[in-house]
């Protein structure tokens, strides 16, 4: 299954929605990456630092390709169809073969936040998780005052759960984390009436 994973995620394939294509990101993007990868108001609720400068930025990009290559790393670059520009991130932050479970993750541009574009985003690696990866349950996790986010999740289909029991330290502060959730059933009588085929399985 991790090997069938890493093959995928070598060479993702280019996603599409109305708005958006989901494609790798490369070192072209250091600019725009960092536009908001800068913003404090962005990482606010995310477990990294704004990043110092674009030369950090463009450091991590090429870091990335080599998790790219490696088939290691499970996110795509948000390309906003109408501007040609790379305006946030979204993909799985993890991805738990035995259970079928995957948690996704996004980052967007606060310039484009309020017009529906994450859960645009998100609604389409629930699919993927489902229809490509054969997964039975995916996930989303934010920090309990950011409900911003959990609006996005409940946008894509997903349903909050609950707190994990203990708060985690992140940024050396204590937070409770809040977990939504769908399952493939949920998905699949929610989204799309009657129950689809995968076409792959890891």
């Amino acid at each position: 299954m991790a090997n069938t994973l890493k093959s995928i995620f070598r060479a993702p394939p280019i996603l599409e929605t109305d708005r958006l294509l989901l494609r790798r990101m490369e070192c072209r993007d250091s600019s725009d990456m960092f536009e908001y990868a800068r913003d404090p108001a962005v990482t606010r609720y995310l477990t990294w630092e704004p990043h110092p400068d674009e030369t950090y930025t463009r450091r991590y990009l090429t870091f990335l390709s080599g998790r790219y290559k490696a088939g290691e790393f499970y996110d795509w670059a948000l390309i906003l169809k109408s501007e040609s520009k790379m305006i946030g991130t979204c993909g799985f932050t993890r991805i738990d073969c035995k259970k079928r479970c995957g948690e996704a993750g996004y980052v967007l541009n606060k310039k484009y936040w309020g017009q529906g574009l994450a859960p645009e985003a998100l609604s389409q690696i629930i699919r993927f998780g489902f229809e490509v990866l054969g997964l039975e349950r995916m996930e989303s996790r934010y920090m309990q005052e950011n409900t911003a986010s959990r609006r996005v999740m409940e946008k894509a289909g997903m349903v909050f759960e609950g707190f994990l029991e203990a708060p985690l330290t992140i940024k050396g502060r204590q937070v409770s984390v809040g977990i939504c959730a769908i399952t493939r059933s949920e998905y699949q009588s929610r989204l799309l009436g009657p129950s689809l085929p995968c076409t792959s399985h890891l």
